[in-house]
């Protein structure tokens, strides 16, 4: 169970570690708004990882297909949310981050909600965990298959712990000039997610 809990884990942190729309949103956040925000951001990602991560280790057929009839749709509202998003961070007004203040419960769930729905919007996870969970014959295993779950999101979250540290140890020497360039270069990617997700949903 250890060896199977460690598998995860290293799993968890490969799933999370390339930089995507909501990567490059943990990072900006927690360069904008301080470490805690952002890691509550990945946070939101890591929970999305470990509720299809269980469906697909308990082999849940039925809800599988459900989740994956309704991925045009997901994809629509998803990729939408990240244009809506990248906007956003483009137009926002950069200001002065050297002082890093306490965010608040609403801030926070804001953050947490968001990337959980935006992870959500994306079925293809669920493949994702479906074949490395086949690999170690755990699909279906109720026990083994939690044990790999838990694994994974403990990576994911170790990631993301470790994202968002690394990133504010530097965001004491960003300038607004720098912001203003990180917001103008992170929405523009942000959206350009946003609209290959809308391009590339099912028909």
């Amino acid at each position: 169970m250890i060896e199977l809990f460690i598998r995860g884990l290293v799993f968890g942190l490969a799933i999370a570690a390339p930089v995507g729309p909501i990567g490059l949103l943990c990072i900006r956040r927690t360069i904008t708004d301080g470490r805690l925000v952002g890691f509550v951001s990945g946070l939101g990602a890591a929970t999305a990882d470990a509720l299809y991560g269980s469906v697909a280790a308990l082999g849940l057929q039925a809800l599988s297909a459900l989740i994956f009839s309704l991925n045009t749709a997901l994809q629509i509202v998803g990729g939408l949310a990240l244009i809506w998003i990248g906007l956003t961070t483009m137009i926002a007004r950069p200001v002065s981050v050297s002082i890093e203040s306490t965010p608040t419960r609403r801030r926070l769930l804001s953050a947490y909600l968001s990337t959980l729905l935006l992870t959500l919007a994306n079925p293809a996870t669920i493949l994702i965990f479906t074949v490395i969970f086949a690999g170690l014959g755990t699909v279906g295993k109720g026990g083994m298959g939690l044990v790999l779950v838990a694994g994974v999101a403990c990576g994911s979250a170790l990631w993301w712990t470790l994202l968002s540290g690394w990133v504010s140890l530097m965001r004491q020497r960003v300038t607004v000039p720098v912001l203003r360039l990180i917001n103008l270069v992170s929405g523009l990617v942000i959206i350009c997610f946003g609209v290959t997700a809308l391009l590339s949903r099912d028909m």
